[in-house]
């Protein structure tokens, strides 16, 4: 008997059906041993040497991979292709008694027949590097939390964590909120046009003030209101004229197909889904799905963790030849596209995510994937087969007209068209351009003017970020790396440090704010960006090969632990808690001072223990006490239905009356709309669905219409954020 051993049982699955009956494929459910729990497990006397436990609940997983590895003739590592499926492998020989330099290893980037048997052919041994740069990262991290946690335990409140990677995504938080909370609008104006030519009067030209005399108008050149009606006046009762007509070809290049990041930046933007399901969903795809044909149970797309934007030789050509017999020649260049990675660190996976096989398109899959695995099958399809087609082609017509006002000044508005006369990858990878015609002009023709139209505008805040954004600026910074994106996000997220407003962005808790106050203060290194994205060069060193780990966690220790006991004796913890108050108790007439608990600031009387009296936050006090009607009853006992939010921050939609009443849903209710099956109210239920509220029990669903988008954005409206949190989303 030959053993195969993987990480996860599905693709356990997935691969036993492509081998011989002499091979048994058995999972080890993930790692089997980790640092200990309740110890350091870090000789640091000992040259950082770490021990390792193997997990309380993978006891009984090790002494079944024990038994089958004695019983059989060959044993084989088959985990993933990056640092933590590396590190798998090294931990297996090490529990199954296997010298790690003497151990077979296979290693393949999809998990399909071709792939599978190709690796067989070609066992390596277990590359130690990367086991080493895992081992670091695992050691610093460790050393961090386990030496920081109890500092912010003494200091602010017990209970709180800090960690490497995630600080410094708290931090980027913290300091985009406190930007939108400093920024001031300015005001600024716009002038539109709208002109008609006596041979198109069915066509009118809208247009923008886009010059005036031979001056450019920048963003904030019309101020105010006098000074933009005062150009309306000047322009008003006059002819134009046209002054320039200019036409173009433009080409839009395809993008690169999906790395890790682009992967989850495109994903939430287009679908709203946060990090870790776009993760889970692309996990399910890589280790397996049913598929109808010869194929069977196979993977669906490649490695999914990867900063590469590189493609296989047979998929160049199949997704070429694909193209071509789909389309025509004349969708694909001479040369397959080739790309190049903005990540300094691309060297860990040899592909771009893609599709395992062009052929298995997203049409064939439509009735074999969910709706969610299926939306992120068809975006990682169309994407790479878009990325090796020719570029879509745009004319681009450009019209100037002018106006000599009657204030002895020519102003000149500005008008584009843009026709698509070749749709190039377009025709696979659609996106939001429509074609505007222009009517057939001719320079010097006059016009007359329908309308001026001033309107004001005000200067927004930058936007807070989302899973898209964070991912990318972490990106940009060089901090993390491909398997940690979304771990660093969830880790966050549960540690109540951030919070989610209107379901996507975040914003730091109070705890969070105080929590990244400490670290900046007196941690400054822990959570500077430079210095983390130089530690992840120093892993990647590792992982190469050209260092040696443990004298570069012994160069961060040594200063790090100094600081660590400086600031223990220096820093008091009511320096960090307390903040005084001009209000009195009301139980006992002490001073009342703002503290800080687990889930954030609150009044509490000075006299404590000898008071226990707190109350709430103004603020918190607000929030609880003036819930947001969105105009649906409540179906038990037809009080209207608010808007409320959970300790964390997650929006659900509860009755009014509650604790009389508990009736409560997740997805924002439709006034009036019932199931046809059930007669539950219907609720929406992400971008394009609206389902049964009864959901547990009814499995009623339909697409989404135009007019319940109308109406969830008329509910909505009543329960309208701020204005300062932007709705720009990143490119």
């Amino acid at each position: 008997m030959k053993l195969v051993i993987v990480e996860s049982p599905t693709k356990a699955k997935t691969i036993t059906k492509f081998l011989p009956k002499e091979y048994t494929v058995e999972s080890s459910y993930g790692h089997l041993r980790d640092l200990p729990k309740k110890t350091m497990g870090i000789d640091i006397e000992g040259d950082f040497e770490p021990e390792y436990d193997v997990m309380p609940d993978k006891k009984k997983q090790v002494a079944k991979l024990r038994k089958l590895a004695k019983e059989a003739d060959e044993i084989l590592f088959a985990t993933d292709e990056d640092r933590e499926g590396e590190a798998i492998s090294w931990h297996l020989a090490h529990i199954l008694k296997l010298d790690p330099k003497k151990v077979k290893r296979i290693a393949f980037h999809e998990i399909t027949k071709k792939a599978i048997l190709k690796a067989l052919e070609n066992p390596r041994k277990i590359d130690l590097a990367r086991v080493d740069a895992q081992q670091a990262r695992r050691v610093l991290d460790r050393l961090v939390g386990y030496e920081l946690s109890p500092f912010l335990w003494k200091k602010v409140t017990r209970g709180l964590s800090a960690g490497r990677v995630q600080s410094v995504a708290v931090r980027l938080i913290v300091e985009r909120e406190r930007e939108i909370r400093k920024f001031k609008p300015d005001e600024y104006w716009t002038i539109d046009g709208m002109f008609v030519s006596d041979g198109a009067k069915d066509h009118p030209l809208e247009s923008a003030l886009f010059k005036i005399d031979e001056d450019k108008l920048e963003k904030l050149s019309i101020g105010n209101e006098k000074d933009a009606h005062a150009i309306v006046e000047a322009c008003k009762d006059k002819k134009a004229s046209i002054a320039s007509i200019e036409q173009k070809e433009k080409k839009r290049n395809p993008n690169a197909p999906f790395t890790t990041s682009t992967l989850q930046q495109a994903a939430h933007s287009k679908f709203g889904w946060s990090a870790k399901n776009i993760m889970r969903l692309a996990q399910q795809l890589y280790e397996g799905i049913e598929t109808p044909g010869e194929e069977g149970t196979t993977g669906l797309i490649t490695y999914m963790r990867t900063d590469s934007v590189t493609l296989s030789e047979d998929y160049l050509t199949a997704a070429r030849d694909y193209a071509k017999h789909t389309f025509s020649e004349k969708y694909i260049p001479e040369k397959p596209h080739q790309y190049k990675t903005k990540s300094k660190s691309a060297q860990e996976a040899h592909e771009a995510v893609r599709p395992t096989h062009v052929e298995l398109t997203p049409d064939r899959l439509k009735d074999v994937l969910n709706d969610q695995q299926w939306k992120l099958y068809d975006l990682i399809w169309r994407r790479a087969l878009a990325s090796q087609m020719n570029p879509a082609q745009s004319r681009l017509t450009t019209i100037l007209m002018t106006i000599d006002g009657s204030d002895k000044k020519t102003y000149t508005y500005k008008t584009t068209g843009s026709v698509i006369v070749f749709d190039g990858f377009l025709a696979v990878y659609p996106e939001q351009l429509k074609d505007r015609t222009l009517p057939d002009l001719k320079e010097g023709e006059e016009l007359s003017v329908q309308s001026i139209t001033p309107e004001q505008h005000f200067t927004e805040p930058p936007p807070r970020y989302n899973d898209a954004s964070l991912v990318k600026v972490l990106e940009e910074h060089g901090i993390g790396r491909p398997s940690t994106y979304a771990p660093t996000i969830g880790t966050i997220e549960a540690r109540g440090y951030v919070e989610r407003l209107d379901r996507r962005r975040f914003s730091p808790t109070d705890i969070g704010e105080v929590v990244n106050d400490v670290l900046v203060a007196h941690f400054p290194k822990i959570v500077d960006y430079d210095f983390t994205a130089h530690m992840e060069e120093q892993f990647d060193d590792i992982a190469d090969g050209e260092k040696e780990w443990k004298p570069i966690i012994k160069d961060f220790y040594k200063p790090f632990k100094d600081n660590l006991e400086k600031k223990t004796e220096e820093v008091k913890k009511e320096d960090i808690v307390m903040e005084k108050t001009d209000k009195k108790c009301s139980e006992c007439g002490k001073d009342v001072i703002i503290r800080v608990g687990r889930y954030g600031k609150f009044y509490a009387c000075s006299g404590y223990p000898d008071c226990k009296h707190t109350e709430p936050l103004e603020k918190d006090k607000k929030e609880k006490a003036e819930p947001k009607e969105i105009g649906v009853a409540c179906v038990k006992c037809k009080a209207p239905l608010v808007e409320r939010k959970t300790r964390r921050g997650k929006i659900f939609y509860g009755c009014s009356t509650y604790p009389t009443c508990d009736f409560a849903l997740w997805g924002m209710p439709l006034e009036n709309q019932f199931c046809e099956e059930c007669k539950s109210l219907l609720m929406a239920s992400g971008k394009t669905k609206v389902k049964c509220s009864n959901y547990k029990e009814c499995d009623f669903s339909r697409k989404k219409t135009e007019a319940d988008e109308k109406q969830i954005a008329t509910q909505l409206a009543r329960v309208k954020k701020p204005e300062t949190d932007s709705e720009e989303e990143p490119e």
